[in-house]
């Protein structure tokens, strides 16, 4: 009682400044609108689709779904799931995801060139660019990487349709069978991986991770310096590894999982590693049908 009454006097008697607060709240927004009002003055929107830069020198700009069209002068540019125009210059990199880069006749860029999922045009023949600057262009699944940036909904919702249900039926057969010929050829291993998980969840996490990243960079390392045909069966038998570690680890998975799936729906009776293989299967292949997951 005495400890409340402390309290309640000290929050009763205290003055809180509103007029000091709101005077800094003020001071803060007019501060970030003198910061901000420069860079984004110098943009404009013509369209729902188009960004347009005029002159920010000192911007670094993230377009999402877009095509932003360089003018003037900015720092450095990156389009997700847009074109990226240079008319004007580009101090440092120009990158995009699933979109295209265009460099105009007159137009510089200073730094890199990335893009992912799109490709690169200069319409001059000798483009304005630093000599000791790199161009990295993937051109692979263009319309799927400029659909994903633009819709990124879409990574969680699939799209539902006969062929997506039949692929995952097709997926849930093959798992089914492949864990059923595991655990019959070697029962034992398969029942020391779960055991093993379940003791130890960090540990099997740690140690496959830094398998993987050992195997990675050995791979790399051999297809960089090692003479072709060593360098070929490097990376074969790292790919067998992680094909191995892989099939094997969700085989376990889907053991742990179906066990307990199954210990909370079935009764005793009813309780079998083949159906608890079988639960595990459709579980995980559920899961795993979010696209990109």
């Amino acid at each position: 009682m005495i400890g409340t009454a402390i309290r309640t006097s000290f929050f009763a008697n205290a003055q809180i400044p509103f007029k000091q607060i709101v005077s800094g709240f003020v001071f803060v927004l007019l501060a970030a609108f003198s910061i901000y009002a420069g860079p984004v003055a110098a943009l404009s929107q013509p369209d729902e689709n188009t960004i347009v830069v005029e002159d920010a020198p000192e911007m670094e700009l993230i377009s999402f779904g877009k095509t932003v069209i360089i003018k003037k002068r900015v720092k450095e540019v990156l389009s997700v799931g847009g074109n990226v125009i240079v008319e004007g210059n580009v101090t440092g990199d120009v990158g995009a995801v699933g979109g295209n880069v265009t460099q105009k006749e007159d137009a510089f860029i200073g730094g890199d060139v990335t893009i992912l999922g799109g490709s690169y045009t200069a319409e001059s023949k000798t483009p304005l660019r630093n000599a000791d600057k790199e161009t990295v262009v993937l051109a692979v699944f263009e319309d799927e990487i400029r659909d994903m940036a633009q819709n990124p909904a879409r990574l969680f919702s699939p799209t539902m349709s006969w062929s997506f249900m039949a692929m995952r039926v097709l997926s849930i057969l093959f798992w089914f069978v492949i864990s059923l010929a595991l655990t019959t050829i070697s029962p034992g291993a398969v029942s020391r991986g779960v055991t093993r998980f379940r003791l130890s969840t960090l540990k099997v996490f740690a140690v496959g991770s830094f398998a993987f990243v050992i195997t990675v960079i050995t791979v790399a390392l051999g297809i960089s310096f090692l003479p072709r045909y060593l360098s070929a069966i490097i990376f074969l038998m790292g790919l067998i590894l992680l094909f191995l570690s892989y099939v094997f680890g969700r085989v376990a998975l889907q053991m742990i999982v179906g066990k307990m799936v199954q210990k909370w729906v079935l009764p005793d009776r009813m309780q079998s590693e083949t159906i608890a293989l079988l639960i595990g299967v459709i579980v995980w292949s559920i899961f795993l049908s979010v696209p990109y997951l």
